[in-house]
């Protein structure tokens, strides 16, 4: 079972990695860049901001602590764990793959820490904002979207890596969630 689904994660991956254009391969490394994002992170810090006012301190450390979390357990609890090369590794693939920048990256895949952390974000903002700004949802699901796939476009990261990087993110997301609501209602008792 484990070996198909190996070859079937290698299919998928020839064929995202395969539609590639050089018109496009800047932009997908300006995606999955960390620092691209910087515009989308400070206007989501004036929502919080603007939202939660002093609370949002709290909102601050709590998506710290997540983003922390989630990139540690897709490293600590799955590349140390399961050490699945990633896909520009395997030399029975390399002729085969579209390496933007001849970049590779360490040595294990399996989760991408990318989507896992996109994931996560994405997903909390998701929670805090759900009731009152829908406009976010579409926004912060593609950003999570965009970076995941990038990963696979740049021959990086395997569709699987990515898929159970993103279920991670979500995973660690509503977890954040329940955290920040219980400690919203901690804050409250106190000062409400």
């Amino acid at each position: 079972m484990l070996e198909f689904l190996n070859q079937l994660d290698t299919q998928a991956f020839l064929l995202v990695n395969g539609w590639n254009h050089p018109l496009i391969d800047p932009f997908m490394v300006f995606v999955s860049g960390k620092i691209s994002w910087l515009p989308l992170y400070l206007v989501l810090l004036y929502f919080i901001i603007r939202q939660f006012r002093w609370q949002s301190v709290m909102v601050l450390l709590i998506i710290g602590l997540m983003i922390t979390a989630s990139d540690q357990l897709s490293v600590r609890a799955f590349k140390y764990v399961f050490e699945r090369p990633r896909p520009c590794h395997e030399n029975d693939l390399l002729p085969l793959i579209h390496l933007v920048n001849s970049k590779c990256g360490g040595a294990y895949g399996f989760v991408s820490s990318h989507a896992a952390n996109a994931f996560a974000l994405a997903g909390f903002i998701i929670l805090m904002f759900r009731n009152r700004h829908r406009f976010i949802g579409p926004i912060m699901f593609a950003y999570a979207f965009l970076v995941a796939y990038s990963r696979v476009y740049l021959g990086v990261h395997y569709p699987g890596d990515v898929i159970v990087g993103g279920m991670l993110g979500i995973v660690v997301a509503i977890t954040a969630f329940k955290v920040f609501r219980l400690a919203e209602e901690k804050w409250c008792e106190k000062s409400c």
